[in-house]
C-alpha cells in the first residue's frame, strides 16, 4: 500500500460500478485514484462491520491521509470509517447520501414494497425511474437485471423486515456532500438536512440536474466540483499519521507510569 493513490474510491455496490466509471475517469485525469471494491457473497450476511475492517486492512499500512469517495452506501462506509479513523482520512466526499446517511435506494424499494399490492417487477420497474430517470422498455428491463443483483450483492443493511435507521452527524475531516437536484433516494430536503453537521471548510452541492445517479450523467460537472475542494483543502503536514500514532504511545507509556 506503500504507492495507494491520494484518492480512494469506495465501491460496496459492485452492480453499480459501470456508473462510477466515467467520473473516476476524469478524476484520474487530474489525480492519482484508485478502486476499492467489496464483494459479498451470498451466503455472507451483509456487515458494515466486516466492510469497515477490510477497509482499514487495507488503509492502515499508508503512511499519509487519503481523500474517500463514495455514492450512496459507499459513502455510508466512507462515513463510518472517517469518524472511527480520522487521523487516517484528508478529505471525505458523500455523493447522493442524505443527512441520515443509512436511507438508500433499497431503504425505499422495501417500503415500497412493504406498502404496495403489486409484484416485485413491478416496484422494481418505478425504483428505475426514480433513480436513473425515464427509461424506455429495454434499458428499464436491464437496469432491473442490475436492481436485482445489487439487492443481492450489497452491504446495504436494509431488507423486507427491517430498515436501519441512523443519528446524524459529521465528521472531523473536510467534508464535501453532493447531490441531484432530481434525485427522488436523496431529495433536497434529506440533502440540506446537512447543514445542520457542517463545520467551515465543509461544503453542500447540488448538481443542478441529475437523478440519484448525477455523476453518472454529468460527471464533468460534478469533477470539476471535487477538484476544485481538494483545490481550496489547506496543507496537512505530511507527517500527521506519525504525529497522531507517536502521541498516543506516549498516551499509553504515561498510563503505563501512573
Amino acid at each position: 500500500m506503500s504507492n495507494l493513490p491520494k484518492v480512494l474510491w469506495l465501491t460496496t455496490s459492485p452492480s453499480f460500478s459501470r456508473f462510477e466509471q466515467p467520473l473516476i475517469r476524469y478524476l484520474s485525469n487530474q489525480i492519482s485514484i484508485a478502486q476499492w471494491e467489496y464483494l459479498q457473497s451470498q451466503d455472507e450476511a451483509a456487515s458494515l462491520d466486516a466492510a469497515l475492517v477490510l477497509l482499514h486492512d487495507c488503509l492502515k499500512s499508508h503512511n499519509q491521509p487519503i481523500h474517500l469517495i463514495g455514492h450512496s452506501t459507499s459513502g455510508l462506509l466512507g462515513l463510518l470509517y472517517t469518524r472511527k479513523y480520522p487521523e487516517r482520512v484528508k478529505s471525505l466526499t458523500l455523493l447522493g447520501v442524505g443527512a441520515y446517511p443509512y436511507v438508500d435506494w433499497q431503504a425505499h424499494y422495501y417500503s415500497v414494497l412493504q406498502l404496495l399490492n403489486c409484484s416485485r417487477q413491478i416496484v422494481l420497474a418505478q425504483m428505475v425511474s426514480n433513480i436513473f430517470g425515464y427509461q424506455d422498455n429495454y434499458n428499464t428491463k436491464k437496469l432491473i437485471q442490475i436492481l436485482e443483483r445489487d439487492l443481492i450483492t450489497s452491504v446495504s443493511p436494509h431488507s423486507l423486515l427491517k430498515r436501519v435507521s441512523s443519528i446524524p452527524g459529521g465528521v472531523e475531516v473536510p467534508l464535501l456532500v453532493c447531490g441531484g437536484q432530481n434525485d427522488v433516494i436523496i431529495d433536497p430536503n434529506a440533502l440540506k438536512g446537512w447543514f445542520k453537521w457542517l463545520k467551515e471548510g465543509d461544503v453542500l452541492w447540488e448538481c443542478p440536474q441529475g437523478p440519484h445517479f448525477f455523476h453518472y450523467f454529468h460527471p464533468q460537472q460534478v469533477g470539476r466540483k471535487i477538484i476544485k475542494f481538494w483545490q481550496a483543502l489547506p496543507v496537512r503536514e505530511a507527517n500527521t499519521l506519525e504525529k497522531h500514532e507517536a502521541g498516543g504511545r506516549r498516551q499509553e507509556a504515561g498510563g503505563k507510569r501512573i
